[in-house]
């Protein structure tokens, strides 16, 4: 018979055997008997002094880890996070909802008040399962502590079977203090999506075959599903003859952009997306947020072009345009299984006739999606251009966590990321970036990995949660963080005039400058990092060679151009 021990006890036992080393959070009171057993174990607690810096966290380790299980199968690539009761968890929220749009397999936990103790609504009191669920695959509560050790599986189970998300566990503090012989239960295998139904595959094939000038549009779950599921939208594109674009709000590189037949990423433009789907057959392989910003006037996809939807979320299948062909699956299965059915059936003639259309459309693309960013030669201060071009000789081949907002698509554009080095803030609110990329940090460290793991967050996203890099200097954690400071919300000024019209000197902007700017050099120094303010694109290349070379976190203030 099993020793007794406490459910803290248990909790942090089932954990530890299911392969985790850390716990991200910020305590509180109701969480005391969980820090406590954390305490007595081999975990590390990494300590976010906001809530919602903590769920970033965990939700960046856990996108790197799943990384890291392509290659080494006894990862379990799970970010475990621990908040304070119902204010915590409201804190929590918004990186919540960051996790959830960014598929990252998070657990998420929070105390709660004793279930005897509830009736007379004590300080922090909610419903903290009604208020996760919107956020989560799953969201639960043990009200029982002879159920915390199936409830915890079922927990990873849920945040890790495709496709992945966060999950919500309530816990306690009778159930976490009351005392149990219960023990951990085998996580067992996670089963992938499956390969897709066959008579779905053929169909698609047929109408790959058949069409003209065939598009495919590669989504974020391609990346996910790991590096052999790039190589079969590789090998798709090759045997079809495919054109090759990453879908609007890319946040994770699903294809190598150094192809031929890749072209580009889509901008959240209508006119620019709606010219590049005007064909006659377009892939949608593992997309989810291929759509523009604000309501577009006309369909981005022609109602006569023929679609085929590809993706291992049944939900994300023929969303927002009719499907002639629809698979639910793993994308590397079905992709590589297309790939065989089309290898060897197209004449070169077909094949030369489509690589010929490809080439023309990269031709016309190509300088306009070179010339973002590349600033004014009137303005002294950096382009976006010349900031993504000296991180580029700078470093070699490293992980970029991205939040860049404005600069992001001068980023994917000039930056030509390889597959599992490019992450960013799918969800589009604000304060994901950062504390992200100390989980990334923190993922990299774990697996040995010397790669260098850089930041490129926007002056208005830092400022969400600066005191994140209280975090990374706490724990050691080797971060290059890149401020690209305008020193204003840039995007709301675009966003003006694009949903108002007219031009931007027709308008007095409320509340988007930064006037007087925050000084973030001095505040990143009281957060024990290294800070430099960079005004030349000389400073910025030896600022940005010093911090990859050198161990902990560095800070680089960039003023940009808007």
């Amino acid at each position: 018979m099993a020793a007794s021990q406490t459910g803290a006890e248990l909790f942090v036992e089932v954990i530890e055997d299911y392969g985790v080393d850390y716990v991200f959070g910020n305590p509180g009171t109701t969480e005391l008997p969980v820090l406590d057993a954390i305490g007595k174990s081999t975990l590390e607690y990494v300590v976010g002094a906001h809530e919602d810096i903590a769920v970033g966290m965990a939700g960046g380790y856990a996108q790197t880890r799943r990384y890291h299980a392509h290659d080494d199968e006894s990862v379990t690539p799970v970010g475990v996070v621990n908040l304070h009761i119902a204010p915590g968890l409201a804190h929590g929220l918004g990186n919540l909802y960051a996790a959830k749009i960014a598929g990252a397999p998070v657990v998420v936990t929070a105390g709660n008040h004793s279930t005897d103790f509830r009736h007379e609504e004590p300080i922090l009191s909610g419903d903290l399962v009604e208020m996760a669920k919107p956020h989560c695959k799953w969201a639960d509560e043990v009200l029982d502590v002879s159920t915390l050790p199936t409830m915890v599986r079922r927990a990873f189970r849920v945040a890790l079977t495709p496709p992945t998300g966060p999950v919500f566990l309530g816990l306690p503090l009778d159930v976490t203090l009351a005392e149990t012989t219960a023990e951990p239960e085998s996580l067992g295998s996670i089963p992938n999506a499956g390969g897709g139904d066959p008579a779905a595959i053929a169909r698609a094939a047929e109408i790959l075959v058949e069409a003209k000038a065939p598009v495919m549009v590669v989504g974020d779950h391609v990346a996910r599903a790991g590096p052999d599921a790039v190589d079969a939208a590789v090998s798709l594109a090759e045997a079809s003859g495919l054109r090759v674009h990453g879908e609007i709000l890319t946040s994770e590189s699903s294809f190598p952009t150094d192809h031929d037949q890749w072209v580009s990423y889509f901008l959240p433009n209508e006119k620019h997306v709606a010219e590049l789907l005007e064909t006659d057959t377009i892939v949608f392989a593992g997309c989810s947020t291929n759509t523009t910003l604000t309501r577009h006037e006309d369909p981005l996809v022609a109602p006569e072009t023929t679609t085929v939807h590809i993706g291992n979320d049944a939900w994300q299948l023929g969303k927002n345009e009719p499907a002639d062909a629809a698979i639910v699956g793993d994308p590397g299965l079905i992709l590589s299984a297309l790939a065989d059915r089309i290898e060897g059936r197209l004449s070169q003639s077909t094949l030369e006739d489509r690589l010929e259309r490809v080439a023309n459309v990269t031709a016309r693309v190509e300088p306009r999606m070179a010339a973002l960013g590349t600033g004014s030669d009137d303005d002294p201060r950096i382009s976006k251009a010349e900031l993504v071009d000296a991180i580029g000789r700078a470093t070699t081949d490293p992980l970029v966590v991205d939040e860049s907002v404005t600069s992001r698509h001068v980023l994917l554009e000039r930056g030509s990321f390889a597959p599992r080095r490019f992450l960013s803030n799918k969800g589009g609110g604000l304060g994901y970036g950062l504390p992200a990329a100390v989980g990334a940090s923190i993922a990299e460290a774990q697996c040995g990995g010397s790669r260098e793991v850089i930041a490129v967050i926007g002056d208005g996203s830092y400022l969400y949660y600066p005191h994140a890099i209280y975090s990374a200097t706490r724990h050691d954690v080797d971060l290059t963080v890149v401020i690209a400071d305008n020193r204003t919300y840039r995007i709301l000024k675009d966003n003006t005039v694009a949903l108002m019209g007219g031009e931007e000197t027709e308008y007095e902007f409320v509340g988007i400058d930064f006037d007087p700017p925050v000084d973030l050099v001095t505040n990143a120094e009281s957060h024990g990092a290294r800070a430099h303010l960079v005004e030349t694109v000389e400073e910025l290349e030896v600022a940005l060679e010093y911090g990859v070379a050198h161990s902990g976190v560095d800070v680089l203030d960039v003023l940009i151009q808007e």
